[in-house]
């Protein structure tokens, strides 16, 4: 299955889930010294290794983070090559001030923001597939 396409489709089945947790993202330069199948998220850079984890396990490692965020999953499966999506509800977030900070997995996106905006990012997605 290789996912939705069609923008006015994806936006009218968003289904935002709000995941229980705290995560954040934190760089680490010696990946040896975590055990990566505790991150949902690797990703390399010329700076280090970005890693995204449960707050708890951020703190028990004493890596350095600078927000904690709220992680929401689009379960609509949209294709890697589906052209808007994420244009779409950033956008409707930044109308209300609310930063994101999106991965695109193979299946669906997931949307980090500020913990303290997590209930306000559920309502502009919620609506941005109403509206849709």
């Amino acid at each position: 299955m290789t996912g939705e396409t069609d923008l006015a489709t994806m936006l009218r089945t968003l289904e935002p889930k709000l995941n229980l947790g705290d995560y954040v993202f934190c760089v680490v330069q010696d990946p040896a010294k975590i055990d990566l199948t505790q991150a949902l998220m690797t990703f390399r850079e010329a700076e280090g290794l970005t890693v995204i984890l449960r707050k708890d396990l951020a703190d028990a490692l004493q890596l350095a983070y600078s927000l904690t965020a709220a992680w929401i999953t689009l379960t609509v499966h949209s294709s890697l090559a589906a052209v808007g999506l994420t244009a779409a509800f950033s956008q409707a977030l930044a109308n209300k001030g609310i930063s994101c900070n999106v991965v695109a997995a193979f299946y669906h996106d997931h949307i980090f923001v500020d913990k303290q905006h997590a209930q306000a990012a559920m309502n502009v997605l919620k609506d941005l597939s109403k509206k849709a």
